[in-house]
């Protein structure tokens, strides 16, 4: 049973532990491959990568092949990896080799492996209950867990969404804003008036009126998630889409960019005012075929799509746009949410007078969900839904790190470590022009341009040679997901080896 107490102890006691320096004593090591290993006592970070074998070595592909007896759908696993021996910013596979991982698990760890802070709060008894009982979120509210929405989400809320729905993932964050749009949109349709029965009659076969022929607007280049609805809003490579059916939902041109940025003012500003342009008349062709576009959905940075990026202009136009036409504007934080911009959130660099409507998070926040306006709250119980609704023990991981983030001043840290990797990655791309180009990004949420897909596909292999694990992404792309604990030295260390990298090339 949760209680009140059990929940507010939880709170008190992650507030009280992320500043220790040093695992507990009594954290033990159970071997490699085990689910329950936990870190032997232990400085809090290696000093430096080791690589014994190639990655993947032959353990990571034995445990591969065995792990494709009872799941044939492994063909995107890289290698396998030894958690229990993995710390801070490095990973260790279970071959032994230690990398500097600045991809973080698709860029879902915030404070590396194995932190301290997050440790403690697991191993705190005080949180068993929550941890052991997952409730029903929906129907089964916990007595303590208000408290902890208030202490932990609220305070990082965007300034003028007041409320917030927790989910269990990207995609379901996603999907469940987009619906809390087309019920608002559809209410205000209605102008007050009750349902009719054949709204109720029809929508239960898929037709109109009850099912209206709303749409929902994205972006080329984006990416919000891989489930069915989702699937119709991203647009980033063809291995996502390919079979899938999908809505005729209209897909507007997202900006792109010339860079250095700085050089290209003017231009850009003119790819900016005609991707906005098109917005406009994508709303007003299929309002002319009796099919509104109810909401839009927009990363701040596409991030799958290949670290596309655009200026603050380009989305107070879009503010502007959808609140002109009455539509709503959903933001999709997944990737960028969590302090790697420099900011907990992105948007919260654009400078908006009127914010967005709702905005979704996962990832590095390890709870997922969205924060919201009242206006946009669902009109009736079960209209937004599922068992779980979120996740309660995932907040005391969220709680442990927000305390973490602001004791060490993180923020502060990926700003200045951000500044140093953007600036080696443009001298990089000085020293290789033939190699490297458009380096980019704020704060450690960085990316640098390859000739081709191969160059970089052939970098990102030989970068593990050096011990160093980077993600792809878009169509020629290297991306820098590092935790929020990286630091400049550890920059170095990534700086030097593509050094080396690009001179084998």
């Amino acid at each position: 049973m949760f209680t009140c107490k059990m929940l507010k102890l939880s709170a008190n006691h992650i507030k009280n532990s992320c500043g220790r320096l040093n695992l507990p004593a009594y954290l033990h090591n159970t071997g490699p491959c085990s689910l329950t290993a936990v870190p032997k006592p232990r400085a809090q970070e290696y000093d430096g990568p080791s690589m014994k074998t190639e990655c993947p070595g032959p353990k990571s592909k034995e445990l591969m092949k065995r792990y494709e007896k009872s799941n044939k759908n492994i063909k995107h696993v890289q290698f396998v990896v030894d958690l229990a021996s993995s710390l801070g910013n490095y990973v260790v596979d279970v071959d032994g080799n230690r990398m500097l991982d600045i991809f973080m698990q698709i860029s879902s760890l915030p404070l590396g492996y194995n932190h301290p802070a997050i440790l403690d709060a697991m191993q705190d008894p005080a949180n068993l209950v929550t941890i052991a009982n997952r409730p029903a979120l929906g129907v089964n509210l916990p007595e303590g867990y208000p408290e902890i929405i208030e202490d932990i989400l609220i305070p990082i809320a965007p300034k003028g969404l007041e409320n917030v729905q927790t989910m269990m993932c990207g995609s379901c964050a996603n999907e469940n804003a987009m619906k809390q749009v087309f019920l608002w949109y559809k209410n205000n349709k209605r102008g007050g008036a009750p349902v009719t029965k054949e709204e109720m009659d029809s929508c239960m076969v898929n037709e109109a009126p009850g099912s209206p022929q709303f749409t929902f607007m994205s972006f080329n280049g984006s990416f919000h998630g891989r489930t069915i609805g989702c699937l119709s809003l991203t647009h980033s490579k063809m291995i996502h889409k390919l079979d899938m059916p999908a809505m005729d939902w209209p897909v507007a041109p997202f900006p792109s960019l010339k860079y250095p940025l700085d050089m290209h003012l003017a231009e850009n500003r003119a790819e900016e005012d005609r991707c906005l342009a098109e917005v406009q008349r994508l709303i007003d062709e299929y309002a002319a075929k009796g099919r509104d576009v109810a909401g839009l959905i927009v990363e701040p940075i596409q991030a799958e799509g290949g670290d596309n990026h655009a200026t603050p202009y380009f989305f107070q136009g879009l503010r502007n746009i959808t609140t002109q036409n009455g539509m709503g504007m959903v933001v999709d934080e997944v990737q960028t949410g969590g302090g790697c911009t420099g900011t907990i959130f992105a948007s919260d660099q654009w400078g908006l007078d009127n914010p967005p409507d709702l905005l979704t998070f996962s990832k590095k926040l390890t709870v997922a969900g969205y924060f919201y306006k009242t206006e946009f709250s669902p009109d009736q119980g079960y209209r937004v839904f599922n068992t779980w609704m979120g996740e309660p023990s995932k907040m005391i991981l969220l709680g442990a790190i927000l305390n973490t983030i602001k004791e060490e001043n993180l923020l502060e840290n990926v700003k200045e470590t951000g500044k140093i990797l953007n600036d080696g990655l443009v001298q990089l791309q000085e020293a290789y022009p033939h190699i490297f180009s458009k380096a980019r990004g704020h704060g450690t949420f960085l990316a640098i341009d390859c000739t081709d897909a191969n160059t970089a596909t052939q970098i990102s292999a030989l970068m593990k040679t050096q011990g160093v694990n980077v993600g792809l992404c878009g169509a020629k792309s290297l991306r820098f997901r590092p935790a929020l604990t990286f630091k400049p030295f550890h920059a170095d260390i990534v700086l030097d080896a593509f050094d080396k990298v690009a001179k084998k090339l």
